[in-house]
Parts: structure tokens; C-alpha cells; sequence
């Protein structure tokens, strides 16, 4: 076999055998992201079973089981964060998540519950928040309804942490 071609026939079977590159490389906006969700404890209150020791990284951000009892306000539960249409975030354009997140206002003109550290999120920079928000729409839908929010004389369906506040939230209305 002549040199030439054997050097390309060789060429050709070391090609072949190294892995294949990925088309393209990951949105370093979507990684940031990650990154900030992972810092600022978004699984914390997003996914179940964190508050109990056992995080179903399964299902990561696609919702708590665990509500968070305000007194004279009521129960809340971390909602899915996920892209879910029906569940979760889906239907949220990119900038109705960075609204929710640096001013507590949901697309539907609701106010997030107050254990939400929106105020210190509002500092976040305009790029950073909307990094987190290409994260979370880049995650897997997961379809989870999470239950609530319970008015203060409903009785909720999920474990309940209670906060203490003091006269913290006073000035807020009652009610979810």
C-alpha cells in the first residue's frame, strides 16, 4: 500500500475513534445561571424532600412538599420552576421570571409570598437575573402542581415549617 494512503487510512481510523465534539458548546448565560441558582438556594425551597434531608434531584426545582406558614397569612409552597406548561414556569416569557425575581410580582400581577427573598434579589445585576432565567427555562419540564397557597384557615396538605417573624411582615396584607 503506498505511504500516502495508508497515512490517510490511518488518519481516518484515529478520526473515527475520538469522541465526537459537542455541536455546539453550552450557553455560558444558561451556566451562569446554574451557577447562581445553585448559590442562592433556589432548590432549598423549589424541591422536594430538601427541608426533610433527601433532595429529589430528580426533580430539581420542580417543586417543594414542604409550606412555610407565615401567622395571619397562611402557607406557602416553593412552586415548580421548571419550563412545565401546566405546572410550572412554560408559559412565563424570560422577562416576566426576571420581574418575578427582582421585583416579587408574578406574571399575573400576584406578589410573591414574602419567605421569597425577592429585595435581595432585586440587586441582582439585569444580566445575572436573566441568566438564572435561561437556567430554569433550560431545565426538563417536570409536571408537579404543588399545593396552596392555604389562606391562615385552611389546612394545608403538606408538612409545615412555621417562621416566627415578629413584626416583620406587619405591614403586608393578611391572606394569600
Amino acid at each position: 500500500m503506498p505511504k500516502r494512503r495508508f497515512s490517510l487510512l490511518v488518519a481516518a481510523v484515529f478520526a473515527a475513534a475520538l469522541p465526537l465534539a459537542p455541536s455546539h458548546a453550552a450557553d455560558p448565560r444558561v451556566e451562569r445561571g446554574k451557577y447562581l441558582a445553585q448559590v442562592i438556594g433556589c432548590g432549598d425551597c423549589h424541591t422536594a424532600g430538601t427541608f426533610l434531608g433527601q433532595p429529589d434531584l430528580a426533580h430539581y426545582l420542580g417543586g417543594s412538599n414542604v409550606g412555610f406558614a407565615i401567622p395571619d397569612m397562611g402557607v406557602f409552597v416553593g412552586p415548580n420552576l421548571t419550563p412545565d406548561d401546566a405546572t410550572g414556569l412554560g408559559k412565563w416569557s424570560l422577562a416576566q421570571i426576571v420581574t418575578a425575581i427582582t421585583t416579587g410580582v408574578r406574571p399575573d400581577g400576584r406578589v410573591l409570598a414574602p419567605i421569597m427573598p425577592w429585595r435581595g434579589f432585586a440587586n441582582l445585576t439585569h444580566e445575572d437575573a436573566q441568566a438564572i432565567a435561561l437556567f430554569l427555562k433550560s431545565l426538563p419540564p417536570i409536571s408537579n402542581a404543588v399545593p396552596g397557597p392555604f389562606g391562615p384557615n385552611d389546612t394545608p396538605s403538606v408538612l409545615v415549617m412555621t417562621i416566627v417573624p415578629g413584626d416583620v411582615y406587619s405591614h403586608l396584607p393578611k391572606g394569600p
